[in-house]
């Protein structure tokens, strides 16, 4: 046999490694992705949004006939394959389309009102940076069947809300910009066409390519060297339609009434075909680049477009890993975001393995909020205090031959230069209710 062909039998000895951009979330990061995520859940109860559930798999029409086909999301970012049927599939990368087509395909918009949200996954083959990565994970908010400003402003102060639970809200900044009519922005698109042909030599490669597919992305650009003829470029604003300008200043004087400041921004376009009328962003500069949040708007015609009835459509998407980084770049991770055990439950021979197991689930039956861990794996007494300490808890219990005799257990503080107790098993329910609340102990 050639060296060759052994080499090719022998399996490989190289790590695998995850795919570039598609991260693992360790255990450390879990306890605050829980919080953020129970914040969230929390607030759409509050405001009657129901949660609905799509694959991260859909047909790869869907999302071009959504999204557009000469958008960079279907161009360039999308995960797109043949299955073994020829059908082409694509990983989602946005959750409006196919929250829309769910909605579409099991009825809920005929001659209905709707108010979805949804959490997971999406994909988008770009270059990975921090907060922005080829699978992230996004929360959308989809409110159907209404067309006035009013779930407009709603959805604002929803978010707003959002940003106040998790003691973001004077870190943030809300922008808005009208889209206007399909009717208006085409007439617009001649106008603002002819002014970048104007300056044309000033446009980089990016905008010239745009300047054919979709010129209004032009104004969304972050060249630094474009600026200028972008601040001077015709306003969306001043093309609207009478009925998408009385639209945006209703919405602006509900969120004047609800006391939300906001910055009206000319060059807001969004990047997706489907949006027209309102269109929003919160951002930060917490996070430099990254400046974006949460975005979203009206996309009225996108039903329509998908093979449905015409139905007002408003929603928003907010990506987590963004949001989380926010929260650790300010500091602003609460002790509750952060899984640190309360009780280790210590048996210091093996006679006591068994009972300290049955005292743990003693505790977690009368205190379900308390978080214990009992210590498994045998040892020597010194390596087991020191699992105890490395585990983080605030307090290990122990037991041994004379707390099993006499009924005790030996409390130790392993974050506090205190003395340990020894304490009766009887009253140690009581005696461990003020770690929940906060408290000291007695």
């Amino acid at each position: 046999m050639s060296t060759s062909q052994a080499s090719q039998k022998e399996p490989s000895k190289k790590k695998i490694q995850a795919i570039r951009g598609m991260n693992d979330l360790l255990p450390n990061q879990s306890a605050l992705w829980q919080y953020v995520e129970g914040q969230v859940q929390a607030l759409m109860r509050r405001y009657g949004y129901a949660e609905i559930r799509t694959p991260i798999i859909e047909q790869t029409a869907l999302f071009k006939r959504s999204i557009g086909e000469v958008t960079d999301i279907v161009e360039k970012e999308m995960y797109t394959f043949d299955d073994r049927n020829g059908d082409s599939l694509t990983l989602r990368p946005e959750g409006t389309a196919s929250c829309v087509r769910a909605a579409m395909e099991h009825g809920l918009l005929h001659n209905q009102t709707q108010r979805l949200w949804y959490q997971g996954p999406m994909f988008r083959h770009e270059r990975p940076q921090k907060g922005r990565y080829r699978q992230f994970h996004q929360v959308g908010v989809e409110a159907f069947g209404l067309a006035g400003p009013d779930i407009d402003a709603e959805t604002i102060l929803l978010s707003a809300r959002l940003w106040k639970a998790l003691g973001l809200y004077q870190h943030v900044s809300l922008e808005l910009n009208s889209l206007g009519s399909a009717e208006a922005r085409a007439a617009y698109r001649d106008t603002l066409v002819a002014y970048f042909e104007a300056h044309y030599e000033t446009l980089d490669e990016d905008s010239r390519r745009r300047l054919t597919s979709n010129p209004m992305r032009i104004l969304d650009s972050k060249n630094p060297a474009m600026s200028e003829i972008l601040d001077a470029a015709p306003r969306l604003m001043d093309h609207l339609d009478d009925a998408s300008r009385t639209h945006f200043e209703q919405l602006c004087a509900l969120l004047d009434a609800a006391g939300i400041d906001y910055v009206i921004n000319p060059r807001l376009v969004r990047g997706l075909d489907y949006y027209g009328r309102t269109v929003f962003e919160w951002t930060t500069t917490a996070l430099g680049s990254q400046g974006t949040v949460c975005a979203g708007g009206r996309y009225d015609g996108l039903v329509e477009q998908l093979g449905g009835k015409p139905t007002p459509a408003v929603g928003f998407a907010l990506g987590l890993e963004r949001l989380v980084l926010l929260l650790e770049t300010l500091a602003l991770v609460p002790d509750s975001a952060r899984d640190e055990l309360d009780v280790y439950l210590l048996p210091m021979d093996e006679s006591a393995t068994t009972p300290a197991l049955l005292l743990g689930e003693r505790l977690r039956e009368a205190l379900p909020a308390l978080r214990v861990q009992l210590h498994c794996g045998g040892g020597s007494f010194k390596s087991r205090i020191k699992k105890a300490d490395r585990s983080g808890a605030r307090l290990a219990l122990l037991l041994g031959e004379d707390e099993l005799a006499e009924g005790n257990v030996t409390l130790k503080f392993l974050r506090e230069a205190r003395e340990q107790q020894r304490l009766p098993q009887a009253g140690l329910v009581e005696h461990l209710t003020p770690l929940l609340k906060g408290e000291p102990f007695a």
